[in-house]
Protein backbone atom coordinates (compact mmCIF):
# COMPACT_ATOMS: atom_id res chain seq x y z
CA UNK A 1 0.00 0.00 0.00
CA UNK A 2 1.52 3.41 -0.85
CA UNK A 3 1.53 5.93 0.89
CA UNK A 4 -1.17 7.92 -0.73
CA UNK A 5 -3.04 4.70 -0.65
CA UNK A 6 -2.52 4.54 3.25
CA UNK A 7 -3.58 7.97 4.03
CA UNK A 8 -6.59 7.53 1.98
CA UNK A 9 -7.73 4.44 3.37
CA UNK A 10 -6.91 5.92 7.30
CA UNK A 11 -9.16 8.94 6.34
CA UNK A 12 -11.71 6.30 5.13
CA UNK A 13 -11.63 4.43 8.86
CA UNK A 14 -11.85 7.55 10.85
CA UNK A 15 -15.11 8.95 8.60
CA UNK A 16 -16.65 5.43 9.03
CA UNK A 17 -15.94 5.47 13.46
CA UNK A 18 -12.86 3.28 13.32
CA UNK A 19 -10.13 4.32 15.84
CA UNK A 20 -6.88 4.16 14.49
CA UNK A 21 -4.11 5.61 16.21
CA UNK A 22 0.03 6.03 16.05
CA UNK A 23 -0.49 4.78 19.10
CA UNK A 24 2.21 6.89 20.80
CA UNK A 25 2.26 5.51 24.27
CA UNK A 26 0.04 3.03 25.94
CA UNK A 27 -2.32 3.87 28.81
CA UNK A 28 -3.44 2.13 31.39
CA UNK A 29 -7.30 3.51 30.34
CA UNK A 30 -6.99 2.21 26.44
CA UNK A 31 -5.82 -1.13 24.76
CA UNK A 32 -4.14 -0.72 21.61
CA UNK A 33 -4.45 -3.18 19.36
CA UNK A 34 -2.29 -3.81 16.50
CA UNK A 35 -3.92 -5.22 12.81
CA UNK A 36 -1.54 -5.74 9.77
CA UNK A 37 -2.87 -5.82 5.91
CA UNK A 38 -3.54 -9.44 6.78
CA UNK A 39 -7.33 -7.72 7.33
CA UNK A 40 -9.31 -6.91 4.39
CA UNK A 41 -9.27 -3.88 3.93
CA UNK A 42 -13.16 -4.21 2.36
CA UNK A 43 -14.09 -5.32 6.28
CA UNK A 44 -13.80 -1.50 7.69
CA UNK A 45 -17.50 -2.22 9.24
CA UNK A 46 -16.64 -5.38 10.99
CA UNK A 47 -13.23 -3.52 12.71
CA UNK A 48 -15.64 -0.85 14.05
CA UNK A 49 -17.92 -3.13 15.48
CA UNK A 50 -15.58 -5.57 16.91
CA UNK A 51 -14.27 -2.51 19.04
CA UNK A 52 -17.55 -1.55 20.06
CA UNK A 53 -17.85 -5.01 21.03
CA UNK A 54 -14.86 -5.02 23.11
CA UNK A 55 -14.85 -1.45 24.97
CA UNK A 56 -18.46 -3.17 26.42
CA UNK A 57 -16.98 -6.22 27.59
CA UNK A 58 -13.97 -4.94 28.77
CA UNK A 59 -15.30 -1.65 29.79
CA UNK A 60 -12.19 0.45 28.47
CA UNK A 61 -11.19 2.38 25.40
CA UNK A 62 -10.49 -0.15 22.48
CA UNK A 63 -8.08 1.44 19.33
CA UNK A 64 -7.24 -0.65 16.54
CA UNK A 65 -3.62 0.43 15.23
CA UNK A 66 -3.10 -0.75 11.33
CA UNK A 67 0.36 -1.21 10.33
CA UNK A 68 1.58 -2.22 7.03
CA UNK A 69 4.17 -5.18 7.96
CA UNK A 70 4.45 -7.55 11.03
CA UNK A 71 8.37 -6.34 11.89
CA UNK A 72 6.43 -2.54 12.32
CA UNK A 73 3.86 -4.44 14.88
CA UNK A 74 6.74 -6.40 16.72
CA UNK A 75 8.71 -3.13 16.99
CA UNK A 76 5.46 -1.39 18.89
CA UNK A 77 4.51 -4.39 21.07
CA UNK A 78 8.04 -4.65 22.32
CA UNK A 79 8.35 -1.11 23.12
CA UNK A 80 4.56 -0.97 24.70
CA UNK A 81 3.05 1.12 22.51
CA UNK A 82 0.78 -1.76 21.46
CA UNK A 83 -0.90 -3.58 23.86
CA UNK A 84 -2.10 -6.88 22.00
CA UNK A 85 -1.46 -7.79 18.33
CA UNK A 86 -3.23 -10.58 15.79
CA UNK A 87 0.42 -11.47 13.86
CA UNK A 88 1.40 -14.28 12.05
CA UNK A 89 2.80 -17.20 14.13
CA UNK A 90 6.20 -16.81 12.74
CA UNK A 91 7.15 -13.68 14.28
CA UNK A 92 5.07 -15.19 16.82
CA UNK A 93 7.78 -17.94 18.07
CA UNK A 94 11.00 -15.83 16.84
CA UNK A 95 9.88 -13.46 19.48
CA UNK A 96 8.33 -16.51 22.26
CA UNK A 97 10.24 -15.17 25.22
CA UNK A 98 8.78 -11.52 25.52
CA UNK A 99 5.80 -12.19 23.96
CA UNK A 100 2.76 -13.83 25.07
CA UNK A 101 0.04 -16.29 23.16
CA UNK A 102 -3.36 -15.17 23.85
CA UNK A 103 -5.86 -17.22 21.68
CA UNK A 104 -5.75 -18.54 18.39
CA UNK A 105 -8.64 -17.93 15.82
CA UNK A 106 -10.88 -21.21 14.41
CA UNK A 107 -10.92 -21.67 10.75
CA UNK A 108 -13.31 -23.86 9.70
CA UNK A 109 -13.22 -26.35 12.91
CA UNK A 110 -9.48 -26.01 13.79
CA UNK A 111 -7.03 -23.43 14.72
CA UNK A 112 -4.81 -24.10 11.43
CA UNK A 113 -4.50 -22.29 7.93
CA UNK A 114 -3.19 -22.95 4.79
CA UNK A 115 -0.95 -21.05 2.19
CA UNK A 116 -1.63 -21.51 -0.98
CA UNK A 117 0.25 -20.86 -4.38
CA UNK A 118 -1.32 -19.03 -6.91
CA UNK A 119 -0.25 -17.75 -10.70
CA UNK A 120 -2.30 -15.58 -12.92
CA UNK A 121 -4.96 -17.27 -14.85
CA UNK A 122 -3.75 -17.22 -18.25
CA UNK A 123 -0.64 -19.43 -16.93
CA UNK A 124 -2.31 -22.59 -17.47
CA UNK A 125 1.08 -24.91 -17.31
CA UNK A 126 2.90 -23.93 -13.66
CA UNK A 127 2.39 -27.12 -11.82
CA UNK A 128 4.56 -26.00 -8.56
CA UNK A 129 7.00 -23.49 -7.50
CA UNK A 130 9.62 -24.55 -9.54
CA UNK A 131 8.36 -24.00 -12.57
CA UNK A 132 8.84 -20.30 -12.09
CA UNK A 133 12.61 -20.93 -12.05
CA UNK A 134 14.07 -17.21 -13.55
CA UNK A 135 10.71 -15.71 -13.45
CA UNK A 136 9.60 -12.68 -10.72
CA UNK A 137 8.11 -13.70 -7.49
CA UNK A 138 5.91 -11.81 -5.18
CA UNK A 139 6.77 -12.57 -1.25
CA UNK A 140 4.04 -11.07 1.38
CA UNK A 141 6.04 -9.82 3.99
CA UNK A 142 9.66 -10.99 5.54
CA UNK A 143 8.01 -12.21 8.44
CA UNK A 144 5.39 -14.45 6.99
CA UNK A 145 4.79 -17.87 7.71
CA UNK A 146 2.97 -18.53 4.31
CA UNK A 147 4.24 -15.97 2.32
CA UNK A 148 7.79 -15.79 3.00
CA UNK A 149 8.88 -18.57 4.81
CA UNK A 150 6.65 -21.72 3.10
CA UNK A 151 7.39 -21.15 -0.59
CA UNK A 152 11.41 -20.53 0.58
CA UNK A 153 11.49 -23.96 2.39
CA UNK A 154 9.63 -25.91 -0.96
CA UNK A 155 12.28 -24.41 -3.09
CA UNK A 156 15.42 -25.42 -0.32
CA UNK A 157 13.73 -29.05 0.00
CA UNK A 158 14.26 -28.85 -3.30
CA UNK A 159 17.79 -28.23 -3.43
CA UNK A 160 17.60 -24.86 -4.75
CA UNK A 161 19.06 -21.70 -2.95
CA UNK A 162 16.04 -19.55 -2.57
CA UNK A 163 18.00 -16.24 -2.91
CA UNK A 164 19.56 -16.83 -6.39
CA UNK A 165 16.17 -19.33 -7.75
CA UNK A 166 13.89 -16.22 -8.72
CA UNK A 167 14.50 -13.67 -11.46
CA UNK A 168 13.47 -11.36 -9.14
CA UNK A 169 11.81 -10.90 -6.13
CA UNK A 170 9.76 -8.54 -4.07
CA UNK A 171 7.93 -7.86 -0.69
CA UNK A 172 4.39 -6.60 -1.52
CA UNK A 173 3.46 -5.70 2.05
CA UNK A 174 0.07 -8.00 2.53
CA UNK A 175 -1.63 -11.02 0.92
CA UNK A 176 -4.11 -8.76 -1.02
CA UNK A 177 -1.55 -7.09 -2.35
CA UNK A 178 0.58 -10.18 -3.19
CA UNK A 179 -2.61 -11.17 -4.84
CA UNK A 180 -2.94 -8.04 -6.73
CA UNK A 181 0.39 -8.17 -8.30
CA UNK A 182 -0.02 -12.08 -9.43
CA UNK A 183 -3.84 -10.63 -11.08
CA UNK A 184 -1.87 -8.00 -12.83
CA UNK A 185 1.23 -9.78 -14.04
CA UNK A 186 3.71 -7.82 -11.81
CA UNK A 187 4.47 -11.36 -10.52
CA UNK A 188 4.23 -14.76 -11.87
CA UNK A 189 3.26 -16.37 -8.58
CA UNK A 190 3.16 -15.97 -4.99
CA UNK A 191 2.14 -17.69 -1.94
CA UNK A 192 -0.54 -16.30 0.19
CA UNK A 193 -2.41 -16.82 3.86
CA UNK A 194 -5.28 -19.10 2.57
CA UNK A 195 -7.71 -17.65 4.98
CA UNK A 196 -7.17 -14.63 2.88
CA UNK A 197 -7.39 -15.90 -0.34
CA UNK A 198 -11.08 -17.64 0.80
CA UNK A 199 -12.31 -14.31 2.54
CA UNK A 200 -11.69 -13.13 -0.72
CA UNK A 201 -13.35 -15.56 -2.79
CA UNK A 202 -16.63 -15.26 -0.19
CA UNK A 203 -16.72 -11.30 0.23
CA UNK A 204 -15.53 -10.30 -2.94
CA UNK A 205 -15.13 -13.14 -5.70
CA UNK A 206 -14.56 -11.00 -8.63
CA UNK A 207 -10.78 -10.35 -7.06
CA UNK A 208 -9.89 -13.73 -7.16
CA UNK A 209 -10.56 -14.50 -10.71
CA UNK A 210 -7.09 -13.31 -12.87
CA UNK A 211 -5.50 -15.63 -10.43
CA UNK A 212 -5.24 -19.62 -10.44
CA UNK A 213 -4.94 -22.00 -7.22
CA UNK A 214 -2.49 -24.40 -7.79
CA UNK A 215 -1.72 -26.10 -4.65
CA UNK A 216 -2.17 -25.97 -0.86
CA UNK A 217 0.03 -26.40 1.58
CA UNK A 218 0.57 -28.51 4.91
CA UNK A 219 -1.55 -27.07 7.83
CA UNK A 220 0.14 -24.63 10.58
CA UNK A 221 -0.52 -22.67 13.39
CA UNK A 222 -3.49 -19.87 12.17
CA UNK A 223 -2.24 -16.55 12.89
CA UNK A 224 -2.58 -15.97 16.65
CA UNK A 225 -3.90 -13.00 19.08
CA UNK A 226 -0.23 -12.14 20.93
CA UNK A 227 0.09 -10.17 24.42
CA UNK A 228 3.19 -7.63 24.46
CA UNK A 229 4.92 -6.65 27.83
CA UNK A 230 3.20 -3.97 28.35
CA UNK A 231 0.02 -5.85 29.42
CA UNK A 232 -0.68 -7.11 33.03
CA UNK A 233 -2.12 -10.83 33.79
CA UNK A 234 -5.39 -9.68 34.70
CA UNK A 235 -5.02 -7.60 31.87
CA UNK A 236 -4.32 -10.69 29.25
CA UNK A 237 -6.79 -12.84 30.95
CA UNK A 238 -9.87 -10.64 30.76
CA UNK A 239 -8.80 -10.02 26.95
CA UNK A 240 -8.78 -13.78 26.45
CA UNK A 241 -12.11 -14.66 28.38
CA UNK A 242 -13.88 -12.11 26.10
CA UNK A 243 -11.96 -13.58 22.68
CA UNK A 244 -13.17 -17.45 23.84
CA UNK A 245 -16.70 -16.86 24.84
CA UNK A 246 -17.47 -14.63 21.57
CA UNK A 247 -18.90 -17.73 19.70
CA UNK A 248 -21.31 -17.74 22.51
CA UNK A 249 -22.72 -14.88 22.77
CA UNK A 250 -25.57 -13.43 19.85
CA UNK A 251 -24.01 -10.05 19.50
CA UNK A 252 -20.93 -11.73 18.35
CA UNK A 253 -21.63 -14.15 15.81
CA UNK A 254 -22.42 -11.83 13.16
CA UNK A 255 -18.71 -10.29 13.90
CA UNK A 256 -16.90 -13.46 13.59
CA UNK A 257 -19.06 -14.59 10.38
CA UNK A 258 -17.92 -11.11 8.52
CA UNK A 259 -14.39 -11.85 10.11
CA UNK A 260 -14.61 -15.52 8.68
CA UNK A 261 -14.09 -17.51 11.55
CA UNK A 262 -15.39 -19.43 13.67
CA UNK A 263 -14.34 -18.17 16.80
CA UNK A 264 -10.87 -18.01 19.17
CA UNK A 265 -9.79 -20.89 21.19
CA UNK A 266 -7.11 -21.06 24.28
CA UNK A 267 -4.33 -22.72 21.86
CA UNK A 268 -0.65 -23.50 23.12
CA UNK A 269 2.75 -22.36 22.11
CA UNK A 270 3.17 -25.69 20.61
CA UNK A 271 0.83 -24.93 17.85
CA UNK A 272 3.82 -22.90 15.91
CA UNK A 273 6.11 -26.04 16.54
CA UNK A 274 6.25 -26.78 12.74
CA UNK A 275 6.51 -23.16 11.86
CA UNK A 276 9.59 -22.63 13.90
CA UNK A 277 11.24 -26.17 12.36
CA UNK A 278 10.74 -25.00 8.89
CA UNK A 279 12.81 -21.30 10.11
CA UNK A 280 15.31 -23.00 11.88
CA UNK A 281 16.04 -25.29 8.41
CA UNK A 282 16.32 -21.93 6.82
CA UNK A 283 18.45 -20.43 9.14
CA UNK A 284 15.91 -18.26 9.59
CA UNK A 285 15.53 -18.80 13.65
CA UNK A 286 18.89 -16.92 14.55
CA UNK A 287 17.73 -13.95 16.03
CA UNK A 288 15.05 -15.43 18.02
CA UNK A 289 14.28 -13.29 21.25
Amino acid sequence: MNTLTRRNFIRFLIAAGISISNASKATDKTIYIGITPVFLIELTSVLRDWQNYLEQKLNRPVIFVQRDSYREIIIELLSRRLDFAWICGYPFIVNHRQLRLVSIPVYQGKPLYQSYFIVPVRDTSTQSIIDLKGRLFAYTDPDSNSGFLIPRFHLKKAGYDPDTFFKKTFFSSGHRNAIEAVSSGLANGAYVDGYVWDSLTRFKPEFNKQTRLVSKSSTYGFPPIVAGPSVTPNMLLDFQKVLISMQNEPDAISILKRLNIDGFSLGKTTDFDAIKKMAIELGEFRNAQ
